[in-house]
């Protein structure tokens, strides 16, 4: 990929990161990459797999996780500091995105994470596709959690899911017809506050992303192979960390 235009994107990333909490625009951030709007927003969907308006939506909500895990603020406040006008909006968004709302977002925070329910897996039902692979990760001995999304971000509930209590084979079944992005994440031990935080330069959480996986109405069998490597600039934040698909999963059966 060309150098100007990774420049340019981490110039907007760093931007993003430092001042979320702002009413960024399209036209600022194009204005920071010092490219036209038109041809920011495809370089920056292209770089990053989002577009540049979702990229800083995602920065916000992860931001807004760590703060609703690690503080009492109260919820009206925290939706102030990460940039939303509106607590109803941040509400609903934060829900769509990561599965609960904020309030029991926080409340269930001491839920098993997913190193206790290694070999766990379940589907939304109704597909009759399988996705098999198998997943090469640079956390050898810890528990690796893959589904199936709707796009390029690990937001909200997957399709169909598996975690693995280490790397290795997975099989994942009843896969709905469409077009999915298998997404993965190894979080290294001791280390679950870094679905949290912005990429460090170690293994800490380790991603990978593969798609769009076209499954037809037929069902049949797809593989995709998954070699996780730790989360760069680039990646989008994880709004789904691995505690939560447990938590999501639970309110959903009661």
């Amino acid at each position: 990929m060309d150098d100007v235009i990774e420049r340019a994107v981490m110039r907007v990333i760093d931007d993003i990161q430092q001042n979320f909490g702002e009413q960024l625009t399209i036209d600022d951030m194009a204005h920071t990459a010092m490219f036209s709007k038109f041809h920011f927003s495809r370089v920056f969907q292209r770089v990053t797999g989002l577009s540049p308006g979702r990229f800083l939506s995602a920065v916000r909500l992860r931001e807004a996780k760590r703060l609703l895990a690690s503080t009492s603020l109260n919820i009206a406040y925290i939706s102030h500091q990460v940039g939303y006008s509106s607590v109803g909006t941040f509400s609903s968004r934060f829900t769509r995105s990561v599965g609960l709302s904020p309030s029991r977002y926080r409340q269930v925070l001491g839920v098993p994470r997913m190193s206790s329910v290694g070999g766990a897996s379940r589907s939304r039902g109704g597909g009759t596709a399988t996705v098999h692979g198998t997943v090469i990760s640079p956390l050898p001995d810890r528990p690796v959690f893959a589904g199936m999304f709707t796009g390029q971000l690990l937001e909200g509930k997957p399709a169909s899911y598996t975690v693995l209590s280490r790397p290795g084979p997975f099989v994942m079944d009843d896969v709905p017809a469409g077009h999915w992005y298998l997404l993965a994440q190894s979080v290294a031990d001791g280390c679950d506050e870094a679905v949290n935080l912005p990429p460090a330069s170690d293994v800490s959480l380790c991603v990978a992303r593969r798609g769009p996986i076209a499954v037809g109405a037929g069902g049949g069998s797809h593989r995709a192979d998954l070699t996780l490597r730790p989360m760069g600039s680039f990646d989008p934040p994880h709004l789904l960390a691995l505690g939560d698909v447990l938590a999501a999963w639970q309110e959903d059966t009661g």
